[in-house]
């Protein structure tokens, strides 16, 4: 009797040790961002599980900022559908504008003066119906002159603005009969993620911290000594990606080739199935890769640079 309310004793010891060491600090804050929580594709589509790292166990981190480009064949189930009326999929922007008119809750941030960074803080939220004018628009076709000196100048008259307030309820709309136009343009999203090795895991880790669609025609130009400049400007709004989350895990991507593979774009995102190239990273200089570099041929370079130091230092990890 004695041993096993000794058993006993010790189980409910062990319960109350490892419950008083759960609570710890997490590597990550509520936005998502670094200092925050990770989380990892459950099989339940309709659910997110959140797996926590310990700050004190993340011994190495490194902040990578990537285009997703829609025009490499792998993204391509993140552009399609392009038109409005399919009952079964939405396209990634479909769904960023779909959760921004319904969710009140969605905070957009504006983008940070401070090259491409987004800055998350209280007084850079957008509310829903203070979206910045240069978002969803489209060009009136009936202007024909690509090379007109305000082509560029979306405040004139032959742009259309997509995003308006509906006059009965207040509230924000998006017009259907333009989305084709406009998503047929969007090819270009920002995201910036978090390399990082966890010693309890002994793996390394990346996650994507927020997400940010870029103006289709900004982003346009062929002057090499203008594409930082033309980058920084594109830049919509900031998503902290932890909040889009939930419906991206409620949509299923549509299907490539295989009508009964379901993957719905947490999943598509989680498992990294996109491409992407890199523009930068977290520096001492603060600066990203074309505001040192002015050729195409110094850009490849700079970013093949990068890659090949995130694949060294996970390599590097296992060496003796």
């Amino acid at each position: 009797m004695i041993k096993k309310l000794s058993i006993i004793t010790c189980l409910v010891l062990g319960a109350i040790t490892m419950q008083a060491q759960h609570n710890v600090t997490s590597f990550f804050n509520e936005l998502g961002m670094a200092n925050i929580r990770t989380e990892e594709f459950s099989k339940a589509h309709d659910t997110i599980v959140m797996v926590d790292h310990r700050i004190d166990d993340v011994i190495w981190s490194r902040v990578v900022y990537r285009i997703i480009d829609m025009r490499y064949r792998q993204n391509y189930q993140l552009y399609f559908p392009t038109k409005p009326d399919d009952m079964h999929y939405k396209n990634l922007l479909r769904l960023i504008i779909d959760a921004v008119v319904a969710d009140e809750g969605l905070k957009l941030y504006r983008p940070s003066t401070e090259h491409l960074k987004p800055d998350f803080t209280p007084e850079n939220i957008i509310l829903n119906h203070q979206l910045p004018r240069d978002a969803f628009f489209i060009r009136d076709r009936s202007k024909k002159e690509p090379d007109d000196e305000d082509y560029m100048d979306i405040t004139k008259s032959k742009y259309m603005l997509v995003n308006c307030v509906d006059t009965t309820t207040g509230k924000l709309k998006f017009q259907d009969y333009k989305f084709e136009d406009i998503t047929c343009n969007q090819v270009k999203y920002l995201i910036q993620e978090v390399v990082f090795f966890d010693k309890h895991t002994s793996r390394l880790h990346t996650k994507i911290m927020a997400i940010a669609p870029l103006h289709p025609w900004k982003i346009m130009s062929t002057d090499s000594t203008q594409v930082s400049q033309a980058l920084q400007e594109s830049v919509m709004f900031w998503i902290p990606f932890d909040d889009l989350r939930p419906y991206l895990a409620m949509q299923y991507i549509i299907p490539n080739r295989n009508e009964t593979k379901h993957v719905t774009y947490d999943e598509f995102f989680q498992k990294r199935l996109f491409t992407s190239y890199i523009v930068g990273e977290g520096n001492m200089y603060n600066r990203m890769i074309p505001d040192y570099e002015h050729t195409y041929e110094g850009i490849k370079k700079e970013q093949d640079r990068i890659a090949m130091e995130l694949l060294n230092f996970e390599q590097d990890l296992w060496e003796y």
